[in-house]
C-alpha cells in the first residue's frame, strides 16, 4: 500500500544502543585522561611557582626522577612484587574460602542461624587492630601480610555469598526436588550459579581491603614492600620517596581494580546484556 512505512528492525535499536555505549565509554576514557593530565600540570605548575611547598608536596617531575632512581639503584620493583603478591594471594584465598563458607549455609538452616551472628560479630572486629598480634604470630615475613589480606576479605565474601543463598527462589528448589533432583544437583545447578552475582559484587571492594591489609602489615614490621619503603622514607624525612610510594600504590590499586573488572566481566559473561 502507498504510504506504508516499514517498522524499524529490532536489530537497529540494539546496534544504536551498542554504538551509544561505545561512544560514552570512549568519551569517559578521554575525560578521565584529560582530568588526570590537568591535575599533573597544575601540580607541577603550583610547585614550580611556589604556590605549593615543594618540600611537602614534591612535584610530578621530581617523583618520576626519584622513582626511576629507586627502580635502577633501589628495590622498588622487588618491593612492588612483594606487596602485589601478598595482596593477590590474600585476596584469592579470602574470596574463595569466604564464598565457600557463605554457600555452605544453604545446606542447613540450623547451621546458618547458629553461625550468622558470630560471622557478623567477627566482621565487626577491626582486623587492622589485630595486625601487631598477627605479625607476632606469623612473623615479619610474607606470611603475615597474606594472612592480613585474607582476614580483610574472607568475611565480606562469606556475607555476600550468604546473601545470594538467601535470595534464591525457594519455589524453584522445591520444584526441582519434587521432580527427583538430589540436593547436590540443586546446589550445583541453582544455588552456586544464582549466588555468583552476589559474590562477584564484592570483588572490587575486597581487592582494596586486601591491599590495605598488606600495607598495614608492612607498616608494622616488614623487610620488604611498598609500605616498608614509605615508612623508611618518612623516618629519614625523604618526602620525595614517600610520594613515590604513594603514587606507586595508587597505580597498583588502579591495576588491581581493572583486574577485578575484567574478572567480573568474565564471571558474568552470558548473565547480563552486553553494553
Amino acid at each position: 500500500m502507498a504510504g506504508k512505512t516499514k517498522a524499524p528492525s529490532p536489530g537497529l535499536f540494539i546496534e544504536d544502543r551498542s554504538r551509544r555505549a561505545k561512544r560514552i565509554r570512549r568519551r569517559a576514557i578521554i575525560g578521565q585522561m584529560a582530568i588526570g593530565l590537568l591535575i599533573l600540570v597544575l601540580w607541577e605548575g603550583c610547585t614550580r611557582f611556589g604556590w605549593l611547598d615543594s618540600y611537602y608536596w614534591s612535584s610530578p617531575s621530581t617523583i618520576v626522577r626519584v622513582g626511576w632512581q629507586a627502580v635502577v639503584h633501589g628495590s622498588l620493583l622487588s618491593d612492588l612484587a612483594y606487596t602485589s603478591g601478598a595482596t593477590i594471594l590474600g585476596f584469592i584465598a579470602g574470596t574463595l574460602i569466604g564464598s565457600a563458607i557463605g554457600l555452605s549455609f544453604w545446606w542447613s538452616e540450623l547451621y546458618s542461624r547458629i553461625t550468622e551472628p558470630y560471622m557478623i560479630a567477627i566482621n565487626a572486629i577491626p582486623k587492622l587492630a589485630l595486625a601487631p598480634v598477627l605479625v607476632i604470630m606469623f612473623g615479619i615475613g610474607f606470611d603475615s601480610k597474606v594472612v592480613l589480606a585474607f582476614l580483610m576479605t574472607v568475611i565480606v565474601a562469606a556475607i555476600a555469598a550468604y546473601s545470594g543463598v538467601c535470595n534464591i527462589d525457594k519455589d524453584l528448589e522445591k520444584m526441582l526436588i519434587s521432580l527427583g533432583a538430589k540436593r547436590h544437583h540443586v546446589f550445583l545447578k541453582v544455588v552456586v550459579p544464582s549466588s555468583i552475582p552476589w559474590m562477584v559484587s564484592t570483588l572490587k571492594i575486597n581487592i582494596s581491603l586486601a591491599l590495605a591489609g598488606t600495607i598495614v602489615g608492612e607498616f608494622i614490621s616488614s623487610r620488604q614492600g611498598i609500605g616498608r619503603m614509605i615508612l623508611y622514607a618518612g623516618q629519614v624525612l625523604d618526602i620525595d620517596l614517600v610520594w613515590v610510594g604513594v603514587v606507586v600504590l595508587s597505580f597498583l590499586s588502579i591495576v588491581m581494580y581493572l583486574g577485578t573488572v575484567w574478572l567480573e566481566r568474565l564471571l558474568m559473561r552470558g548473565r547480563t546484556p552486553k553494553s
